[in-house]
C-alpha cells in the first residue's frame, strides 16, 4: 500500500537543474525552489565545426562568460582562464560537489580532452546551488545583481522551473538583458507534454534552448511550447527559440577527464558556449546584445523536417552560418515567428491543423518582435493590414495589438485573423501582410532625439472553408482553467506526488494536444472560449466542452448557460476530484515564503459545478475515487475522480466498482466501493433543448499523466450531445444504475478560509465571503482598415525571409580541412566508447559515409593505375633523363609537417 504524506516542497517544480543522470539527480525528499536542470554522451564543439572558427583565430578571447550552477574545483586541468569563483549559497565553499556545474562550465571553456567551444573565454562562476540542490531567489537576485556589476557578456542558465510568475526573478532578467547580458537557459526536461516550458527560457529577452540527439530528431525529454502567460485570454509564443545538441553529449569530469550528460541542461551550454565563440568573432563589439545574437542564431537556424515550432523553435543551431550573418549584421528589427502560414503542415501545428471560417473564434497568432537596435523601442503609428487582392486577401480582417514599448530587446505583436462575411461559403487561400515600423533611439547620433527605424513585414497565408454546420463545431471553455502559477492547483491524479502542480495550462495545444488532434481526426472544428460564457453565441456551436475547471462563475454566466441549452446547445463536463480534508493533507512547505501552501480547489472546483448545473438536478460528490474497469468493452483507469450525486430521474446513469482513494489518502486504510456513478447523460425538457453529459474523471483525456485514454468516450458523448445519438453500448449496460437523488449526504462546500480570490478573474476580496466582482465587457477587436495591393504574393513564405542587410557570400570562410581529433591515449576516467574516428558522426551519417567508401576506393585505384600506365608508356618511348628537384613551397610543407587540425588552434 502506498504511503501517503503531506508534500513538503519549496513550490515544487520552481526551478530546477536541466540535466538527466546518475544518482545524485533523484528526488532528496523536499521539493527544492529551482532544481538544477539535469545534464546524459560527445564531442560536441567539432560537430557543430567551432574548428573552423579557432582555425579563423576566434576561440573567445575578451568576452566574459557566467555559469551559474553548482561551482568549480579550483585546480580543474580543463579550464586556463577562470577569473573568478563566488559562493552565493549558505555553504561554505567554492568547489563543485556534484559535478553538474563543472560539466557546463567545461562544454563552454574546457581547454582540453573534451574541448569547449571558447577555450579562451573568461569564465565567471556563480555557485547558487548547494550540493543538496537547494537555492533561492534571494541568492539569485545577489548573483545577477553582481554579473551587472561584473559586466558579464554571456550568462548561462542550466535551470529551470514553471514559476514564470516569480516577479523578482523574472524582473531581474529582464535587468540583466537590458544590461547587454546574452542570457542563454535551457528550455526544460518536461517533455514530450506540451505547455511544459520552463522559465527564464520563456522569456522574450532569454535564449530559450531545447534539446535534440546526434540523429537529429528532438530529444524527448526536451520541454516543448507554447508559452502560457498569456492564457485564457490569449495566446502563447513560439518556444524554444533553438535546438540543438543536448543528447549524450560530453563534456568535464567533476576532477579530470570527460563524462557523458543529457538534458537540456547540455544544450544549453552548447549554445552558450556558441554564442560566447560568435561574440569574439565580432569586431565591433556594440552591435552585439542579446536581440542581435538571437537575431543571428534563429536566422541560421537549420530547421528539421516534420518537427513543428514549439518542439524546434527556429531549427538546429548552425554555428557558421551564425558567424556570417553576425560579420556582416546592420541593427535592425525582426520577427519570430517571421511569417504566418496556416497551410504549412507539420512546421506551422497547431494553425495548420484547423482552416478558418466565417463566424469563427479569431485565430490568434502571438508574434515576438525582436529590436537589435536598441534596449527601448516603439512601434511607429500602428501596424498595415495589406491584403493581395490576386491572392483573395480581401476574404479575412486582421486586428492588431502590440506591445506599447519594445523593453528589454523585444515586445509582442498580437495578430488576430478572421475570416470577412463575404467569405462564410467559399473556400481558398487567402495571403496579405502585416507591415510594422520599429523606431529605437539613436545612442550615437549627434541630433538630439535622433531615432534609427527598420520596417518589417509578416507575410500572412491562410486556408478559408466555408462555415461548418453548428454540430460539427465544439467550444472549449479556456476561460475557468485556473493553474499554477500564480496559486497553488493541485494535480488532478494525486498518485502523482512528485510532480504535484497543475501547470501546463490545460489548453487544446497543450496538455489536451492529443484530445485536440483525436477530435479534429474525426471531423469536428474546435475553438476556444478565452472569455466568460457571456461572450459567445451559442447558436454557432454544438457542444461546450468543460474539462477540469477551477474557476467560479458570474451569475450571468450562469444565468446564460442555462438559457442557451434551453436553446439547443449541449454541454460535456469532465470534473475532477474535490474534498476539503484532502486538500488539507496535500498541503505543502514553501522553503522561499517558509509558509505552507493550501490547495484552494481540488482538481476541479466541484462546488462551482454544482451551482452550475443546480437546475437541472445534477451535481458532484466529494468523494474521491481510484481503479480500473471495463465500460463498452473498452478499459478505463480512474484517477482521482469524483462521483455523481445528484442525477435527473430521467437520465442514464452508469455507475462502476472503485476503490475509496480518499479513505486511502487520509487514514492509509483500503476499501472497496461498489455501484459508484461516474457517467451521466440527460435529454433537457424543453423543446429542441440541448444535452447534458457528465463525467467525473479528466485524466483519461489529459496528456499530462493519462495511463488509458477515453477518446471513445468522448467521441460517444460528441454523438449524444451533437447529434442526439444515444450510445446503445451505454443504454444497455449491466452497469447502468438508477439515478442518485443525493439526499441523504450534503453537497461539497468551498474550504473555508481559501484564498482562490486572488488569482480569480471572477471573486473579489470582501468582508465575510469573496463575492463576484462585476462582469467583465466582452472582448471587442478593432479591425485594421486594410490597404490593398494588387500584385501577387510570393508563393514560399519560409524562403521568402530573411535579415534585412545581411549578404551571406561576404563573409567567406576559409578553405579548412574538416577536423579529425588526433589520436590519443585515454585519460583517466574517460570512455572511449564515444571517440568517433574521422570525426564521422553518428547514425544516418556514418551509414551514408559508409555506402561512399567503396566507390571513392574504386575511382582512386583506377587513377593510380591509369597514371602507371601512362607513365610506362612515357619511359618506353623517351630516353631517360634526370629532372632537377624542384623545391615544394614552404607553406605546403608546413602544411603536411601539420596535423590535420591545422591553423590556429586553442592552446591544450
Amino acid at each position: 500500500m502506498q504511503k501517503w504524506q503531506s508534500w513538503q516542497s519549496s513550490r515544487p517544480l520552481r526551478r530546477t537543474s536541466l540535466s538527466l543522470s546518475s544518482g545524485f539527480w533523484h528526488a532528496t525528499g523536499r521539493h527544492s525552489s529551482r532544481r538544477l536542470l539535469r545534464a546524459i554522451p560527445r564531442h560536441v564543439a567539432q560537430i557543430l565545426q567551432a574548428d573552423v572558427l579557432w582555425q579563423m583565430g576566434h576561440t573567445g578571447s575578451g568576452v566574459k562568460v557566467a555559469v551559474f550552477d553548482t561551482g568549480l574545483s579550483e585546480k580543474h586541468p580543463h579550464f586556463k582562464n577562470v577569473k573568478e569563483r563566488t559562493n552565493w549559497t549558505n555553504e561554505k565553499t567554492l568547489d563543485d560537489g556534484l559535478g553538474h556545474g563543472t560539466f557546463v562550465a567545461g562544454v563552454i571553456a574546457s581547454m582540453r580532452e573534451c574541448q569547449g567551444f571558447a577555450p579562451d573565454s573568461e569564465l565567471h562562476i556563480f555557485r547558487v546551488f548547494t550540493n543538496n540542490q537547494v537555492s533561492y531567489t534571494s541568492w539569485f537576485l545577489d548573483a545577477f545583481n553582481y554579473a551587472i556589476l561584473k559586466k558579464i557578456d554571456v550568462l548561462n542558465l542550466s535551470i529551470g522551473g514553471p514559476d514564470f510568475m516569480d516577479h523578482p526573478f523574472v524582473d531581474k532578467v529582464w535587468e540583466l538583458t537590458a544590461n547587454k547580458v546574452i542570457m542563454v537557459s535551457a528550455i526544460g526536461n518536461d517533455g514530450p507534454l506540451y505547455g511544459t516550458l520552463n522559465n527564464p527560457a520563456d522569456q522574450m529577452d532569454v535564449i530559450g534552448v531545447g534539446g535534440i540527439d546526434f540523429e537529429d530528431n528532438i530529444a524527448r525529454f526536451s520541454s516543448r511550447g507554447m508559452t502560457t502567460w498569456e492564457l485564457p485570454g490569449g495566446y502563447g509564443r513560439v518556444k524554444p527559440d533553438i535546438v540543438t545538441y543536448g543528447s549524450g553529449v560530453r563534456g568535464s569530469g567533476l576532477k579530470e577527464g570527460c563524462r557523458s550528460l543529457s538534458g537540456t541542461s547540455v544544450a544549453s551550454p552548447v549554445v552558450a558556449g556558441a554564442v560566447t565563440l560568435l561574440a569574439s568573432t565580432v569586431l565591433n563589439r556594440e552591435l552585439v546584445n542579446p536581440a542581435s545574437m538571437k537575431q543571428a542564431l534563429i536566422a541560421s537556424a537549420r530547421r528539421l523536417p516534420g518537427v513543428n515550432m514549439f518542439e524546434q523553435g527556429h531549427g538546429k543551431l548552425d554555428l557558421l552560418r551564425a558567424y556570417q550573418i553576425l560579420n556582416s549584421y546592420k541593427p535592425q528589427a525582426s520577427l519570430s515567428p517571421s511569417y504566418v502560414d496556416l497551410t504549412e503542415c507539420p512546421y506551422m501545428w497547431p494553425y495548420c491543423s484547423q482552416p478558418i471560417y466565417y463566424g469563427g473564434m479569431p485565430t490568434i497568432v502571438n508574434v515576438t518582435i525582436l529590436n537589435g537596435m536598441g534596449v527601448t523601442g516603439r512601434i511607429v503609428d500602428k501596424p498595415i493590414w495589406q491584403p493581395y487582392l490576386p491572392q483573395n486577401g480581401d476574404y479575412v480582417d486582421v486586428a492588431v495589438s502590440y506591445s506599447p514599448v519594445l523593453w528589454p530587446w523585444a515586445g509582442y505583436l498580437a495578430v488576430s485573423i478572421s475570416v470577412a462575411k463575404k467569405a462564410a461559403s467559399w473556400e481558398g487561400i487567402a495571403q496579405g501582410h502585416v507591415m510594422v515600423t520599429v523606431a529605437s533611439p539613436a545612442e550615437n547620433d549627434s541630433a538630439i532625439g535622433g531615432e534609427m527605424t527598420s520596417t518589417v513585414k509578416l507575410p500572412v497565408k491562410v486556408k478559408i472553408v466555408p462555415t461548418p454546420p453548428r454540430s460539427k463545431r465544439i467550444l472549449w471553455d479556456q476561460y475557468h482553467n485556473l493553474r499554477y502559477p500564480p496559486g497553488y492547483f493541485p494535480r488532478d491524479n494525486l498518485r502523482m506526488k512528485n510532480d504535484p502542480l497543475d501547470w501546463n495550462g490545460d489548453h487544446i495545444h497543450t496538455n489536451f494536444r492529443d484530445m485536440y488532434q483525436h477530435l479534429r481526426s474525426m471531423g469536428y472544428f474546435v475553438e476556444v472560449l478565452g472569455a466568460p460564457i457571456t461572450c459567445f453565441d451559442a447558436s454557432q456551436y454544438g457542444t461546450l466542452l468543460m474539462v477540469d475547471s477551477e474557476e467560479e462563475y458570474f451569475p450571468e454566466e450562469i444565468t446564460k448557460l442555462r438559457r442557451d441549452i434551453d436553446n439547443g446547445l449541449s454541454l460535456i463536463i469532465f470534473s475532477d476530484w474535490y474534498n476539503t480534508s484532502v486538500m488539507r493533507k496535500v498541503k505543502f512547505y514553501d522553503e522561499n515564503t517558509r509558509q505552507w501552501w493550501m490547495p484552494d480547489t481540488g482538481g476541479a472546483n466541484v462546488p462551482a459545478l454544482n451551482d452550475l448545473i443546480s437546475v437541472w438536478g445534477m451535481a458532484f460528490s466529494d468523494g474521491l475515487y481510484e481503479g480500473d474497469f471495463t465500460m463498452a468493452d473498452h478499459d478505463m483507469y480512474y484517477a482521482s475522480g469524483c462521483s455523481i450525486a445528484r442525477f435527473p430521474e430521467d437520465g442514464i446513469v452508469i455507475a462502476q466498482t472503485l476503490k475509496d482513494q480518499g479513505l486511502e489518502v487520509l487514514k492509509q486504510e483500503t476499501a472497496v466501493v461498489e455501484n459508484v456513478p461516474v457517467l451521466g447523460l440527460y435529454q433537457t425538457p424543453s423543446e429542441g433543448g440541448g444535452r447534458i453529459a457528465l463525467y467525473g474523471d479528466s485524466n483519461c483525456i489529459d496528456d499530462s499523466h493519462r495511463q488509458k485514454d477515453c477518446f471513445w468516450l468522448l467521441d460517444a458523448l460528441l454523438q449524444y450531445t451533437s447529434y442526439s445519438m444515444t450510445p446503445p453500448s451505454l443504454t444497455h449496460s449491466k452497469n447502468r444504475v438508477a439515478s442518485p437523488i443525493g439526499t441523504d449526504r450534503p453537497l461539497p462546500q468551498r474550504l473555508e478560509g481559501n484564498h482562490l480570490y486572488r488569482y480569480s478573474k471572477v471573486l473579489e476580496a470582501h468582508l465575510g465571503d469573496p463575492k463576484p466582482r462585476p462582469l467583465p465587457a466582452c472582448p471587442h477587436l478593432s479591425w485594421a482598415k486594410p490597404q490593398p495591393l494588387n500584385e501577387t504574393a510570393p508563393s514560399n513564405l519560409w524562403k521568402h525571409q530573411k535579415l534585412l542587410s545581411v549578404d551571406m557570400d561576404k563573409v567567406v570562410l576559409p578553405n579548412v580541412r574538416p577536423y579529425r581529433p588526433q589520436v590519443r591515449p585515454l585519460s583517466p576516467g574517460e570512455s572511449g566508447a564515444w571517440d568517433i574516428p574521422g570525426g564521422i558522426m553518428p547514425g544516418r551519417y556514418n551509414q551514408e559515409v559508409g555506402q561512399t567508401i567503396p566507390m571513392f576506393a574504386f575511382l582512386g585505384a583506377m587513377v593510380v593505375l591509369s597514371f602507371f600506365v601512362v607513365q610506362l608508356t612515357k619511359s618506353k618511348s623517351k630516353p631517360k633523363r634526370r629532372k632537377p628537384r624542384v623545391k615544394r613551397p614552404l607553406y605546403l610543407q608546413q602544411q603536411q609537417q601539420q596535423t590535420p587540425h591545422s591553423g590556429k588552434t586553442p592552446t591544450v
